[in-house]
């Protein structure tokens, strides 16, 4: 061997070894969008300790439904408006109730980015979320208020109208972000909450967007190459995202989730697979992420747990999709926008 061999070889070791060496690792799943009802919900997953390592899911968006009060299950429209202050009391109570069934079952939650290492290393983290910040009603500082008590995750809509935004499924009242919802992002950013649009109507996720000196994501939903569907369409249609603000979301380094409704990515786990692969080709596989929404869409879910999405990195692996790109799709890809969101700033 020559010097000039001798240093090439030693130049590429440390490579070889790298990727020997996450070739070894297990791929871990993260997912964006969880849900776990109390009361006499049958959609819950509890005890969700067990249902995490079912699955092998280390990184788990528990996502709490800020308005859940205040919309028809059935018919997704509100029903009544809130009093003031019932979603400030409502979001304790019911963040009090994830947390005591965190802490029963020894999981972790998640509060800086050392613990979304911890969660790439395979030890289960549970990250606190909100869907709809209902409970920030006209008080910006409020969003302090959700990260001391562990919130690292903050959707700002859902079905009921709030004072940050407009929503997908209801005409718009707006015309985008208000001033408030504004306020409400630049207070994640420097505090370190990764901020999430999904259920937003376009003009409302581009103001964000505008705002948003972070990364964010578009959870859970789905993306359409085609106009956006009418006021009349079934209520998935509506929540459908346009390809154009998808990449705008990728563009600033963001992350769009992919549900497992099966009307929308189809009946089987493969599918619901193949259409995430696909996202990923329109994106970029930097830029797509589980978002199951699991027990949030009740029997019309092609997952019921994470045992189901493991059999999605199987048919990955069997379609011999490159490693890198799998782990990035199960996990990785969460797991950065997360990391980069929660640095403060």
């Amino acid at each position: 061997m020559d010097r000039r061999e001798f240093v090439a070889g030693a130049l590429a070791s440390p490579l070889l070894l790298a990727a020997r060496a996450e070739a070894q690792t297990p791929i871990y799943i993260g997912d964006m969008h969880f849900h776990s009802f109390f009361g006499d919900s049958k959609y819950h997953s509890r005890p969700v300790a067990q249902a995490l390592s079912a699955g092998g899911a280390t990184l788990v968006s528990w996502s709490l439904g800020g308005d859940i009060l205040w919309f028809d299950s059935k018919t997704y429209k509100q029903k009544s408006v809130p009093a003031p202050g019932e979603p400030l009391g409502w979001f304790q109570r019911e963040l009090g109730r994830i947390k005591a069934h965190v802490a029963d079952q020894k999981l972790k939650i998640v509060r800086s980015a050392s613990d979304v290492d911890r969660a790439l290393r395979g030890e289960p983290q549970i990250v606190l979320s909100v869907e709809g910040a209902s409970f920030i009603e006209n008080d910006a500082g409020r969003v302090k208020v959700a990260y001391d008590l562990g919130v690292r995750h903050l959707q700002l809509v859902h079905y009921t109208r709030n004072t940050l935004g407009d929503i997908q499924t209801d005409p718009p009242e707006h015309k985008g972000l208000t001033e408030l919802g504004k306020q409400v992002v630049r207070e994640c950013n420097r505090l370190g909450i990764l901020v999430d649009l999904a259920h937003c109507t376009e003009a409302t996720a581009r103001d964000a967007l505008s705002v948003s000196r972070a990364p964010v994501v578009w959870s859970h939903g789905s993306v359409t190459r085609g106009p956006a569907a009418p006021p009349s369409a079934l209520v998935w249609r509506r929540r459908q995202l346009s390809l154009d603000v998808a990449r705008e979301i990728a563009r600033k380094g963001g992350v769009v989730g992919l549900w497992a409704l099966a009307p929308d990515v189809g009946k089987t786990v493969e599918a619901y697979g193949d259409r995430i692969a696909q996202l990923a080709e329109w994106l970029g596989e930097d830029h797509v992420a589980f978002g199951t929404d699991m027990n949030g869409l009740a029997t019309f879910s092609v997952v019921s747990g994470y045992a189901e999405v493991r059999r999605i990195v199987e048919h990955w692996q069997r379609q011999r999709l490159p490693e890198t790109r799998i782990r990035k799709l199960a996990i990785g890809n969460y797991a950065r926008v997360l990391k980069a969101a929660l640095q403060p700033g």
